[in-house]
């Protein structure tokens, strides 16, 4: 039913008798399309996976727009090669159920929000999904308002197709990953971190107008900001304030000492630890650690741990929010290759003690008292020790709505520039004058002409496999194309 024309009309519909004029109803503003593109997907449990996910969700959950998470599908082949305990999926739809279960599990009530697939190949050599063929198809024009990148350098390496600038009204670029500080790592790796430096400063250039860096471990790209815009699921806050309660009521809330969770790979973390924990033997006597973890290192962290004359003890990995971790008291997390490590944030959610590397990767965590963070060996030794003697101190409202996804949804909304538009204002174009060029029109063709560039040698599987690309990944195969309804290009 139409509203009266004001408050002395007492008619409704399309005439109205007393002011003799037609009621003019104003069109709601379509709300703007957010399509969030990631490089991984559940049931892989990689920061990738989990966190674009939330993202979706709080950003469907605020109603303020349309939100599609746009993953990658994988072969079968590759899926036994990525999904745990050999979990394989027949069609999209059987995985997006699975990745929709998990998520009612851990918020609750699902809001509205689309989940699709592009093609994926797995990576055995860079241990990653990369994408095949061009996805911005993936999103329709009509909806192409919005595309937040997440790890943006990874799916721009190899992007042949549409300029995602040109097809999208905004690209947020957001870098989960410290890729140089792993390359470096490898053999000639500061001649290939020198490379992927600019490589990376380039396509994020060309291909993104922000860019949001995690934090300061990241390398600085173009027109890039640090801001922290991960939560940590719901679950290990509710298990937090559990712990508060216990300990307001003079409750022992913890009866275990310290621990790490982490893939079993030694550059995270499992390097630093056990030369840490080796060193320094006699001055930790008495320290019980379990470290857990699976990964390609399993086997040698077992075998050097067990040469420490320290009760130190590997498990395989598991689910942190499981209930094992819930009395641990101590986190101890040397660790210095994470961008924001999720399992910290997760640990001071649950109202432990933490003790981390005072490093740029940890900056978003010095506001927590529980957080406690060395320069030095000799720190790390002190710390350990005092927190295994004292308790934690319960957290506030405020902090602990800091780790909270509801208030990363907020960073993101504000750092990405993305709150909702009602209607933009129209500037008067500036007087032109012959041949004149202003900077930014220079910079914007000068852009358009590198992006040129790299959508031409991006076209020559010679070019791309010289690069790392995976051969044949310039279009998806046909089996992919016909699993998720695409087009074969000729």
């Amino acid at each position: 039913m139409a509203d009266s024309c004001g408050p002395r009309c007492r008619s409704v519909g399309d005439d109205c008798e007393l002011c003799a004029v037609g009621v003019v109803s104003v069109p709601m503003a379509r709300k703007q399309h957010i399509a969030i593109f990631t490089t991984a997907s559940l049931p892989w449990m990689t920061g990738t996976a989990v966190n674009p996910l939330f993202r979706a969700a709080y950003l469907a959950k605020a109603g303020d727009w349309e939100v599609t998470l746009v993953v990658p599908w994988l072969s079968k082949g590759d899926q036994l090669l990525v999904y745990p305990n050999k979990m394989k999926f027949s069609v999209p739809g059987e995985q997006e159920g699975y990745v929709r279960r998990w998520l009612e599990e851990r918020i609750g009530l699902l809001p509205k929000f689309e989940i699709k697939f592009y093609p994926g190949k797995f990576s055995t050599e860079k241990r990653s999904i990369l994408p095949a063929g061009d996805i911005t198809q993936t999103v329709s024009d009509d909806k192409a308002d919005i595309a937040v990148l997440e790890e943006p350098e990874h799916l721009t390496w190899y992007h042949h197709g549409r300029r995602w600038k040109n097809k999208f009204r905004k690209v947020i670029g957001v870098v989960h990953t410290n890729y140089l500080e792993y390359v470096k790592r490898e053999r000639n790796g500061y001649i290939h971190a020198f490379l992927l430096k600019h490589i990376n400063s380039w396509v994020t250039d060309i291909y993104c107008h922000k860019v949001i860096r995690l934090s300061a471990a990241t390398q600085e790209v173009p027109r890039s900001i640090v801001c922290n815009v991960h939560g940590v699921n719901p679950k290990f806050i509710e298990i937090g304030k559990l712990k508060h309660q216990q300990i307001s009521q003079r409750e022992q809330a913890f009866f275990k000492g310290a621990y790490y969770i982490g893939k079993m790979v030694w550059s995270k973390g499992y390097t630093e630890l056990l030369q840490l924990l080796q060193k320094h033997q006699k001055e930790l006597s008495g320290l019980k650690m379990e470290l857990y973890g699976s990964g390609e290192d399993s086997d040698e962290v077992k075998a050097s741990a067990e040469k420490l004359n320290l009760d130190v003890r590997v498990y395989p990995g598991r689910d942190h929010g499981d209930s094992i971790f819930h009395d641990y008291k101590v986190f101890i997390n040397p660790s210095t290759t994470d961008v924001v490590c999720t399992t910290t944030a997760e640990a001071l959610a649950m109202g432990k003690i933490v003790i981390c590397a005072n490093h740029p990767s940890n900056e978003f965590f010095k506001r927590f008292p529980n957080c406690h963070m060395y320069n030095t060996e000799k720190e790390f030794v002190r710390l350990t020790m005092k927190a295994l003697a004292e308790e934690p101190i319960p957290l506030s409202e405020e902090l602990r709505h800091e780790l909270s996804w509801e208030a990363a949804t907020e960073r993101f909304v504000r750092v990405a520039d993305i709150a909702p538009i009602m209607s933009i204002k129209q500037h008067s174009p500036s007087p032109q004058y012959f041949m004149y060029i202003s900077p930014d029109e220079l910079k914007k063709n000068m852009e358009e002409a590198s992006a040129f560039f790299h959508n031409a040698i991006s076209g020559f599987e010679t070019a791309r496999c010289v690069f790392g690309a995976i051969p044949n990944t310039l279009q998806p195969d046909e089996q992919q194309c016909k699993e998720l309804g695409w087009r074969l290009q000729e």
